[in-house]
């Protein structure tokens, strides 16, 4: 028997799931190939190659760490920016209170 507290979680839960699957951009596959058939992803398999033979790596391992490192950067950049934004909310604040 589920209790009122973890029905509310279902409940919950199966709200975040629909309401991004209002935003989910129904071109998905159009876009997946574009992506696979550009300069780009040329570029990432010879990067994947090159890591895979420098590093003694399998293709599969080097590809999840060239993916690993982006991901990282993107996170370093999105903090940084952030995290800029904020400190320039406390100087106006701190601006129209003197």
């Amino acid at each position: 028997m589920m209790t009122d507290k973890q029905a509310a979680i279902q409940l919950l839960n199966t709200a975040v799931i629909k309401s991004k699957e209002k935003k989910i951009n129904a071109t998905y596959e159009e876009r997946l190939a574009k992506v696979c058939n550009s300069p780009v992803m040329n570029a990432l398999l010879v990067a994947i190659d090159h890591l895979s033979e420098d590093q003694k790596l399998s293709k599969d391992h080097a590809s999840v760490q060239i993916i690993e490192t982006i991901r990282e950067l993107d996170s370093i950049w999105n903090d940084y920016v952030l995290m800029e934004g904020i400190g320039k909310l406390k100087e106006l604040l701190k601006n129209k209170m003197h």
